[in-house]
């Protein structure tokens, strides 16, 4: 009986689900899913948990996706270091994991420039801690000073900024006219320091946006380099703005793990990998951490676990394994309520059309994820609000 493959993967993100889904059921191998979170991370509505959002729509229990994969075994844990001489890799609790063949899709890690204040005062929302923290912070300075922030200011204008900004307004309308404060004036302030917005998609898309976010009431300013923040104000340029609420959505870098670990990265700040995805033998680099051309969208990531898993399959069977064919995403970008803007090579729209794109994008995505049944009620929880606040709480009911 030929021996069994131990497969170990490290990363519960697209990637890494996508892998371990798609070797599970083969009893030609033994997987093992280590992840930093016992929930994956929908990170495509996590903006939406971010403005009063179920915290549902944008979390899905690990052990939901791999409920029909027993074989599957998870532990809740953080990567160290690696021994490949061992083929091993020790976690931050101490234990050795073995493998055969190793996959890592780590994901990326918040990028502030060594930026004076950033990391003590700013908000993210790249999680679900990081996201309750900021909805707690704005209900509570609501509660405390009786009157919006001078200031929310939004710093990147990459997809997550525009995500956020175009569903902010709303979002604080409501909650300041829950705590009887709907007539006080709100606002937003969108700084890029780029010479337009969305810098890596074509100029017309990045108009066309600019539109939408100014007709929401955003203030766009462009050019604009962050230079510090304290607990009262962001300097911009040399100029402060006040603000107790900065969200910072302006940069990510390469998991640390990596360059700890001296794997080969490129000028790009990725790890360098061959036609299999292999940056070493049997060590496979997927996602957002692969020098790949399109690295850093969850179809970039999904489609390197299945082409993984596919390979891994093939050489089991004894067949040559197929070479990576890089294709271009799809970007859809919401920017405020129905309303979207897509890029798919030649072809870009905007508004209502791009609107309903994203919607059954996201149903084909939980579906990558869950059956028909969980993905639909997953996809449903888009429309359910949900909030901590006692107030606000209250409101939903009435």
């Amino acid at each position: 009986m030929a021996k069994t493959e131990h497969v170990l993967i490290v990363g519960g993100g697209f990637a890494g689900v996508a892998a371990a889904r798609g070797l599970a059921h083969d009893p030609r191998f033994r997987i093992t899913l280590i992840s930093d979170d016992s929930e994956f991370r929908y990170y495509p509505a996590l903006y939406r948990t971010a403005t009063g959002g179920e915290r549902a729509n944008s979390s899905i229990p690990l052990s939901t996706i791999f409920a029909d994969c027993p074989e599957v075994q998870i532990y809740k844990d953080q990567v160290d270091s690696l021994d490949r001489k061992a083929k091993t890799i020790t976690t931050k609790s101490g234990e050795v994991y073995n493998y055969d063949t190793l996959l890592l899709a780590l994901g990326v890690v918040t990028n502030y420039f060594g930026i004076r204040g950033l990391p003590d005062f700013s908000f993210s929302i790249k999680s679900q801690s990081e996201v309750a923290r900021f909805k707690k912070h704005l209900h509570q300075q609501l509660i405390d000073e009786r009157r919006p922030d001078l200031n929310y200011v939004i710093v990147g204008a990459g997809p997550t900024g525009i995500e956020l900004a175009g569903a902010l307004p709303s979002y604080l309308r409501t909650i300041t006219r829950n705590h009887n404060l709907s007539h006080r004036a709100i606002h937003i302030d969108l700084i890029e320091a780029a010479p337009r917005l969305l810098p890596r998609l074509p100029r017309h898309t990045s108009r066309a946006v600019g539109r939408q976010l100014r007709k929401l009431g955003i203030k766009i300013y462009l050019k604009s380099v962050v230079q510090a923040e304290t607990a009262e104000e962001l300097t911009v340029n040399g100029k402060p703005i006040r603000s107790h609420t900065v969200i910072w959505t302006a940069g990510v870098t390469n998991h640390p793990f990596f360059n700890a670990n001296h794997f080969s990265i490129t000028s790009h700040g990725k790890v360098a990998v061959d036609v299999y995805l292999q940056s070493e033998d049997n060590i496979f680099v997927l996602g957002d951490n692969a020098n790949t051309p399109f690295s850093g969208t969850a179809q970039t990531a999904l489609k390197d676990g299945a082409f993984v898993a596919h390979n891994l399959k093939r050489r089991a069977s004894g067949r040559q394994m197929t070479s990576y064919n890089a294709r271009q995403p799809i970007t859809v970008i919401p920017a405020g309520p129905h309303w979207a803007a897509v890029v798919w090579r030649k072809l870009q729209l905007a508004g209502w059309l791009g609107y309903m794109l994203r919607e059954s994008a996201d149903f084909v995505g939980f579906h990558d994820l869950e059956p028909w049944p969980l993905a639909t009620k997953q996809f449903l929880s888009e429309f359910v609000h949900e909030d901590n606040c006692p107030v606000c709480a209250a409101a939903l009911l009435t």
